[in-house]
């Protein structure tokens, strides 16, 4: 038996909005109501775990293999275990708050 065949795992609270590219062996997890949301237009590259009570703004892109475990500002690039910005296009997208 294959729990997870298409080798995505997506936990049932967690949010995903509209036009997100999941790549291959994604994990998008946590507890119940401590789970992602994904704004629109989120990219998440391939392995990549997004875990906990976090926000993927809207355009922000996951590397592959990324860990995430804080949230990400909209327009924002992060790679890595544990995932961190290293590129931004915050100021393309409107975004004037502070980079974590």
């Amino acid at each position: 038996m294959l729990p997870h065949p298409s080798g995505i795992v997506i936990h049932p609270d967690a949010t995903i909005g509209p036009n997100c590219l999941l790549f291959q062996q994604v994990t998008i997890g946590g507890e119940q109501g401590h789970c992602p949301i994904l704004e629109g237009n989120v990219d998440v590259g391939a392995g990549a775990k997004i875990l906990g009570s976090v926000v993927i703004g809207k355009h922000a892109k996951i590397g592959a293999n990324a860990v995430v475990l804080r949230n990400i500002p909209m327009g924002a690039t992060a790679v890595g275990i544990p995932a961190r910005i290293t590129r931004s296009n915050l100021h393309a997208v409107g975004y004037s708050g502070p980079i974590t």
